[in-house]
């Protein structure tokens, strides 16, 4: 496949100090940022969760979905509001939401994101919370992707009562649906790219689910049906294991960048890496290019390898990427030690 060569990596700015969207009492990650065609605005859609609770893996239990603006794509973002909460264990998106990604579609504003539940106790403050506690197991589990849609960017926000797209029990994405990467094609059709893990059979070794895989589906409209489009990963599971997926179309090719899980495709762990596909659903990662990394640098000089550097969204200009936002952390071995987290903005040179 030829392919043009998109390298993020080489037109990324110094990062403003003072942009992105932070909160001091909670963590805070991913970005979705929209303009608004009423006020000219920038509106940021993320995730927090209150710090009473380490970073990791508390967002599976108690994370929500914030609205912030700003007058400059950059930021800073003030907070504004909660659009999306807790609403009760019954409800397959009751107990935590996270993922955020929105679209305008039409004349109306869609939001994809992942919810998921548990039927235990809340969580209480002084509780220390593991990988292997009940709540956590069963939410990672109950993840599944959904949309909230709404007239206008501030809401009312209208949530559905069954998620949009569910694991498939003899596929290999009979675990769970995650990290929405929605691309809206020019008649209103949905390309859905996501995140999924496959539960193993018997005889275990190791984890009871294999690596982060890719997967993809198709709508006729916003409000689906949704419909898997492959019986396997968009990537051999066993070479490359990515999450956190973009995608958008250039010059008639689609192009995904993503969190490479131990640097298989780009060089390095955790670093960004890209593919290209002439349809959507048939991928090839482009080895060796690095698209993004955890080394930032800022608008004061000085270069930070950060602990994390995930969740990549793009906002366009003209049809171009002109700003690249990530959830970032302070810490040092990805997010397990970190104290605190945000969201960066790191603008983009334009050709």
């Amino acid at each position: 496949m030829t392919y043009q060569r998109i390298n993020l990596q080489e037109k990324m700015l110094p990062a403003p100090r003072d942009g992105g969207f932070k909160m001091e009492e909670f963590w805070v990650w991913c970005a979705s940022v929209i303009r608004s065609d009423d006020d000219g605005k920038y509106y940021m859609f993320s995730v927090r969760w209150p710090k009473t609770h380490a970073m990791h893996p508390s967002w599976l239990l108690n994370s929500e979905i914030v609205r912030a603006s700003s007058d400059k794509p950059e930021g800073p973002y003030q907070f504004e509001e909660v659009i999306l909460g807790a609403r009760g264990a019954e409800y397959w998106d009751g107990r935590s939401v996270f993922n955020p990604r929105i679209k305008k579609i039409g004349d109306t504003y869609v939001l994809y994101y992942v919810g998921t539940t548990h039927p235990f106790p809340d969580v209480k403050d002084d509780e220390i919370l593991t990988e292997e506690d009940p709540r956590v197991i069963v939410a990672r589990s109950n993840k599944r992707i959904g949309i909230a849609t709404s007239k206008s960017l501030t809401g009312p926000w209208i949530r559905q009562d069954s998620p949009i797209l569910l694991p498939r029990p003899d596929s290999f994405d009979n675990f769970f649906t995650s990290n929405p990467a929605p691309y809206v094609e020019e008649d209103n059709s949905i390309l859905l790219v996501y995140k999924t893990r496959t539960y193993k059979k018997p005889p275990y070794t190791g984890t009871l689910h294999g690596s982060m895989q890719i997967g993809v589906a198709k709508a006729q409209s916003y409000s689906g049906p949704y419909q898997q489009v492959r019986d396997t990963p968009v990537f051999n599971r066993d070479i490359i294991s990515i999450e956190d997926p973009f995608v958008w179309k250039e010059n008639n090719q689609y192009h995904m960048i993503a969190k490479d899980m131990r640097g298989d495709v780009c060089g390095q762990k955790h670093g960004g890496m890209h593919a290209v596909s002439d349809d959507g659903i048939h991928w090839e990662a482009i080895k060796g290019e690095l698209s993004y990394s955890r080394l930032v640098l800022w608008d004061d000089g000085k270069q930070e390898l950060m602990g994390s550097l995930e969740r990549p969204f793009l906002l366009f200009e003209n049809g171009k990427p002109a700003y690249a936002f990530f959830g970032t952390s302070n810490g040092t071995q990805g997010f397990t030690d970190a104290t605190d987290t945000w969201t960066v903005c790191i603008p983009l040179k334009q050709d």
